[in-house]
C-alpha cells in the first residue's frame, strides 16, 4: 500500500495545481448542466468543505446522501488516482453499494475514531498529509468552529473533504446549524421510472443545494450515481428540473 500511495502522489499534485481560468481555484465539476450551471463557479470548490444531509430521518434518504458524496470522491478518485479516506465512528458502510458507483474496496481507506472530536482530528491530520485525493466524513456533531478549521486546511491542501452530517434527533435538520461550509445539501429519494417490464429503475434523488458561496440554493430532480458516479438529469424531467430555483421550501412557497 505505501509503494502504491508514493506512486499517486505525484499526479494527484500536478491534477491539484490546475483551476479553471475564470476562478483562482480548482472545480470538481458534476458533469450535469442542470448542476454545474446553477452552481456559481461551474461545479464544486474542489479545496474546500461541503456538507450534506439526508431530508429525512429514513434509511433510504441516509442512504441517498451516502452515496451523493461518494459519488463525488468516486470521480476525484478516478480524476487524480489517489484513494479516498472514509471516517466514520460507526461500522455501517455496504461495500457493495460504493463499487456501484465507481468507489472499490480497494480505494478506500477506512478510519473509525472513537467519537467525532477524535474524527475531526483525524480529517485534519490526512488533509495536511495529502495522500487522499477526497474525504469523506460522517458525524453528528460539528461545531462552526470546526467547519472553519475544515474549510481551511481544505483550502491550504485544494483537497474536498466531503462531511455528512447526520441527525441526532428525528425532527433535527443538522443544516440550522452555522457552517464554514462552501455548500450544503439535502438529498432526499423520489419514486423512480415505471418501467415498461417488472424490474426496478434508476433511483432518483431529490438534490437540493439549501446554501453555497456566491450562489442562490436550487433543488431539482436526478436521477443517481452510475458506475462511474455520475449523475443524470431524467429525460423527461430535464427542462423544469433545471428550472427550479431556490431551496425546495422556497420554490414550494
Amino acid at each position: 500500500m505505501p509503494a502504491a500511495l508514493d506512486s499517486s502522489a505525484p499526479t494527484i499534485a500536478h491534477l491539484r495545481t490546475i483551476a479553471t481560468p475564470a476562478t483562482d481555484f480548482r472545480i470538481m465539476p458534476f458533469g450535469v448542466d442542470a448542476i454545474d450551471g446553477r452552481l456559481g463557479a461551474g461545479g464544486l470548490r474542489a479545496g474546500a468543505l461541503h456538507e450534506a444531509t439526508a431530508q429525512s430521518a429514513t434509511m433510504v434518504d441516509d442512504a441517498a446522501t451516502t452515496l451523493f458524496l461518494a459519488s463525488i470522491a468516486a470521480r476525484e478518485a478516478a480524476a487524480t488516482g489517489g484513494p479516498v479516506l472514509w471516517a466514520s465512528c460507526r461500522a455501517d458502510l455496504y461495500a457493495p453499494a460504493l463499487e456501484q458507483i465507481g468507489l472499490p474496496s480497494a480505494a478506500v481507506i477506512h478510519a473509525q475514531p472513537r467519537d467525532d472530536a477524535a474524527l475531526l482530528a483525524v480529517i485534519e491530520d490526512t488533509v495536511r498529509d495529502g495522500t487522499p485525493s477526497a474525504i469523506v466524513a460522517e458525524a453528528s456533531k460539528v461545531s462552526m468552529v470546526a467547519t472553519r478549521r475544515l474549510q481551511l486546511v481544505a483550502a491550504e491542501a485544494d483537497m474536498p473533504v466531503l462531511l455528512l452530517r447526520r441527525r441526532r434527533g428525528l425532527n433535527e435538520d443538522p443544516l440550522a446549524e452555522p457552517s464554514a461550509a462552501w455548500t450544503r445539501w439535502r438529498i432526499g429519494t423520489t419514486p423512480s421510472e415505471r418501467l415498461e417490464v417488472a424490474g426496478v429503475g434508476r433511483a432518483r434523488w431529490t438534490v437540493e443545494c439549501a446554501r453555497q458561496r456566491g450562489g442562490e440554493g436550487f433543488s431539482l430532480i436526478v436521477e443517481g450515481s452510475d458506475e462511474t458516479g455520475r449523475l443524470a438529469v431524467p429525460a423527461g424531467l430535464g427542462h423544469r428540473a433545471a428550472e427550479t430555483v431556490g431551496t425546495v421550501r422556497f420554490a414550494a412557497a
